[in-house]
């Protein structure tokens, strides 16, 4: 009897999570982090894109937290001395998060390591083609959901999140 729709769905959801489960632990117990958790590595990594910092609310998509979460987590990483709050120029109620230079040394030697060890535990299983194929297919999935955000960058008429697109239109 052949699977259905939502047999294989699920069974691609379960495998996802695995995956995602796996990869993440072995991250956490064989990275080389020092003092900064994987979890706080992640917000760092959002940071390293903005001089002018970014809003405890943008960082939560990144970070995916709550804004309690979030905020615990850059108190955490503000009483260590790798970020720092800056006034909002477009909003005097809100503030933005940017990284400290320690911050940024700390992301560089973080990001150089975890760049390869990602390398390293992506590449064990898949090959380049299969890596750009996974890709496509989150980026998907992320795009086909309908409270995301729009991409930051325009998409190119063949990409995920205009494929995505077309499909939820047509």
């Amino acid at each position: 009897m052949a699977a259905t729709t939502t047999q294989i769905a699920l069974a691609a959801w379960e495998s996802l999570l695995r995956a995602q489960a796996t990869i993440a632990r072995e991250f956490e117990y064989t990275g080389d982090w020092g003092d900064v958790l994987p979890r706080e590595y992640a917000v760092l990594h959002a940071l390293s894109a903005s001089d002018d910092g970014r809003r405890i609310t943008d960082l939560m998509q990144d970070a995916l937290l709550t804004q309690a979460g979030v905020s615990r987590l850059v108190a955490r990483l503000e009483k260590r001395g790798y970020v720092e709050r800056r006034d909002d120029p477009a909003d005097a109620r809100a503030c933005r998060v940017a990284l400290s230079a320690a911050g940024r040394e700390t992301y560089r030697r973080l990001g150089q390591a975890h760049a390869r060890q990602v390398r390293e535990v992506m590449t064990r299983a898949l090959g380049t083609q299969e890596l750009e194929t996974l890709r496509e297919l989150t980026e998907a999935l992320i795009a086909a959901d309908p409270g995301s955000p729009a991409p930051s960058s325009p998409s190119s008429p063949s990409s995920p999140s205009t494929r995505a697109q077309r499909r939820r239109s047509a």
